[in-house]
């Protein structure tokens, strides 16, 4: 048996930032040209449900088809955190107790639903221009933690893993 040492050292993301780096990734899904917002429900460092705003099943899309607008909000789409809290109850999963790592301060409707949900802690980076999602959180003694942006590189540096092999579509061609 031999001990390799690593040759370089990395910085491992916390739990909190590697939740909110999901919560971006689930954003690049969402399809309102007016924000892009991604929400990720996690248990226990499980997660328990992810969602992004877009429109409903089967319904156009704001890319496709244009946002509907009133009062200045696109009432097309589902906001992120409605869209995770369904998700989860279509799969009968339990939220009592969970944390919403969202990339923006939920409005106060989604801060209302996280809530009713049973959320116990909301993760944030970004805000909303709608501040009575704070009023409602703090009412209900829901946690709620502002963290800095986590960083949007994802290192994953397959040339220098020793036990990883590229797939031939990856490897250098001999012409």
């Amino acid at each position: 048996m031999s001990v390799e040492k690593p040759k370089r050292m990395w910085r491992r993301p916390s739990w909190d930032e590697y939740f909110l780096k999901l919560a971006m990734l689930a954003s690049e899904r969402a399809t309102c040209p007016r924000m892009h917002c991604g929400c990720v429900l996690v248990k226990d460092r499980y997660v328990l449900s992810t969602g992004y705003n877009g429109s409903l099943p089967d319904t156009p899309h704001c890319y496709s088809d244009g946002c509907i607008v009133v009062k200045g909000h696109c009432v097309r789409t589902n906001h992120a955190e409605i869209n995770a809290i369904c998700h989860a109850a279509r799969h009968a999963v339990s939220l009592a107790g969970a944390t919403a790592y969202v990339t923006n301060m939920p409005c106060t409707a989604c801060a209302k639903a996280l809530i009713a949900a049973g959320i116990g802690r909301v993760v944030v980076f970004s805000e909303y221009h709608d501040n009575l999602g704070e009023h409602f959180l703090g009412e209900s003694g829901v946690v709620l933690d502002r963290l800095p942006v986590p960083e949007k590189l994802i290192r994953y540096d397959l040339e220098t893993y020793t036990s990883a092999i590229p797939s031939a579509e990856q490897m250098p061609s001999d012409d």
